[in-house]
């Protein structure tokens, strides 16, 4: 269906929905006067919407860019997500009422209200045009006389108490901390206190909703949301972790590949949770899906005590794959090595060279990695500095300098300072504000923040490096087979689960991230590069994957077996 603009959508939509359909003021000011399309058009649109499809809703998402709506949280579900969804509900009894909180073109809400035919159906949007669509998808399935449309935020409804449970199922928007204001942030910390729980500000919306959802819940209400993963790890999601014992009723929680696109629009890990409310359940069931065709049935999963759970400060480290959890003797990366940012310039334009046409002594102009292109074009192995910039690394003690090289840094300096260089915040908070003070050459160098797995790449040359890479510093001195054979692990195992990924599909791996992941011991990694050495790579490079042999540092172990 041709759509050319959002005036001509809402067009079709108060159409579909009927002129006697109980719009608000908002939903009416974004129709426009005068507009009626032909007849086949809007028995196309009835009959597609009677067989399941969304064709209004496809419209928005086409004509709303994914940058607009990813801003105000709306990023529409695929079906096979929706239909394991209402399949686990309808196995946990019959609703009374079924309330989406997020519920933009009904795409839940009317699915479970054919699953569900005699149950009320609320729906909660704040977007007048998406509202129209819904009313306007209810109407085509005969469900208008069902529906309750709340056009306002789901943190100010109120509900009337139901006649049995209710269904509380959807995607809760995804909204950044950055977009929300303060006083719903303080709104979310008070009624995390109510639960005896403490809230961080920076929450996204979806804990938001989360939250909401408690406080509207009632014992035997149950529900299914699917949201990004990251509350699993990261401090602000401490809140909803708790929340799940603490009355919601944790039960069932998936974890979706970003590579099966649980979202339409954006590259980003998936986690579908299924609660009873006010049941206190002594186990969640979690596993892990590579595909969205690989969902199926919502109550598999392998089943782990809460209290294991309590003790468990990331818990996307209880769905890593068996070569992760069946290492002998494992350890933890950061029991190994630190983990270490890249250096901050606070002006690249100046402390990069290439734009200063004058001379530098060669000591201070310091091979560098820049950019993390640099590194995932050569994993695994940085062999030579050629063909890397430069990072103009001076001492803070100038006086270290001899008169020539002072009078060439002196030189430099002026037109520094002239490009701004020593009013950056960064260089004010330094010791002396020309001083970068770049860290030591690391051993093992490794990407952090991208739409694809960390590159883990040898550093033999003794390349530098600023704040697009980390750095892996051993604790105690390793030799450099032990180094080829972590690095080699690290390449082949560590994957964009391991870290956090956010609603654009960007992933990002934060240096005490990288410190918790679990790797071989160092013995492991002794043993098999001594086998290596001796006897060549054979079936039991398996135990350690990514080992590799010292003839071939980085080679992966894929490629061996």
């Amino acid at each position: 269906m041709a759509v050319a603009s959002e005036r001509e959508l809402a067009a079709l939509a108060f159409i579909v929905a009927g002129s006697d359909a109980p719009l608000t003021e908002t939903e009416r000011a974004v129709v426009p006067e005068g507009s009626a399309p032909r007849p086949d058009v809007l028995k196309q649109l009835r009959d597609a919407i009677e067989q399941g499809d969304d064709p209004l809703g496809s419209a928005f998402c086409r004509l709303r860019s994914p940058e607009v709506r990813r801003r105000q949280g709306a990023v529409y579900t695929p079906r096979p997500i929706v239909d394991a969804m209402i399949a686990w509900a309808a196995g946990e009894g019959i609703p009374a009422r079924i309330v989406d909180p997020g519920a933009g073109s009904g795409r839940f809400l009317l699915a479970a209200g054919r699953a569900f035919a005699e149950a009320e159906l609320v729906a909660v949007e704040t977007d007048p045009l998406a509202a129209l669509v819904l009313r306007a998808n209810a109407a085509a399935l005969n469900m208008a006389g069902r529906l309750t449309l709340h056009l306002e935020d789901y943190r100010e409804v109120v509900l009337p108490p139901a006649d049995g449970p209710t269904l509380f199922l959807g995607n809760p928007p995804y909204v950044r901390h950055h977009g929300i204001s303060a006083p719903w942030k303080g709104w979310m910390a008070d009624v995390a206190a109510s639960n005896g729980l403490k809230a961080s500000k920076l929450a996204g919306l979806h804990i938001h909703f989360f939250l909401k959802t408690r406080e509207l819940a009632r014992t035997g209400d149950y529900g299914a949301f699917v949201t990004s993963a990251e509350w699993l790890d990261v401090n602000y999601g401490e809140v909803l972790r708790r929340l799940l014992t603490n009355g919601l009723g944790g039960s069932f929680l998936h974890v979706i590949d970003p590579r099966a696109m649980p979202f339409a629009d954006a590259a980003t890990t998936g986690a579908v949770t299924c609660f009873r409310v006010g049941v206190s359940e002594r186990q969640l069931r979690i596993r892990s899906v590579a595909s969205l065709d690989r969902l199926g049935d919502l109550r598999e999963g392998s089943p782990i005590s809460w209290s294991s759970l309590d003790e468990t400060r990331r818990w996307s480290t209880l769905l890593r794959p068996s070569t992760y959890r069946s290492v002998r003797g494992r350890t933890s990366l950061g029991e190994l090595c630190r983990v270490h940012r890249g250096q901050v310039t606070g002006c690249n334009a100046v402390w990069i060279a290439g734009n200063y046409r004058g001379a530098l002594p060669e000591a201070v102009s310091v091979p560098a990695v820049t950019k993390a292109r640099e590194l995932f074009q050569v994993a695994p192995r940085l062999a030579s500095v050629a063909g890397l910039r430069r990072v103009i690394d001076l001492p803070a003690d100038l006086d270290e300098l001899g008169a020539d090289e002072f009078a060439q840094v002196r030189r430099f300096l002026e037109w520094a300072k002239l490009s701004g260089a020593d009013r950056s915040y960064v260089a004010r908070h330094r010791r002396a504000w020309w001083a970068v003070a770049l860290r030591p050459p690391a051993p093992i160098l490794c990407t952090y923040m991208a739409r694809r797995p960390p590159a883990f790449v040898r550093n033999p040359c003794g390349a530098r490096h600023l704040n697009i890479a980390h750095g892996l510093y051993p604790r105690d001195p390793l030799p450099d087979s032990v180094l080829d054979a972590l690095c080699g692990w690290l390449q082949d195992n560590v994957c964009v689960s391991s870290g956090r990924t956010y609603a654009g599909g960007l992933t990002k791996f934060e240096p005490k991230e990288l410190e918790r992941i679990p790797i071989p011991s160092v013995e492991q990694l002794n043993e098999r590069t001594e086998e290596l050495v001796v006897g060549g790579a054979d079936e039991r490079l398996g135990d350690i994957p990514g080992a590799v042999p010292k003839a071939t540092p980085g080679r992966a172990a894929r490629t061996l077996l």
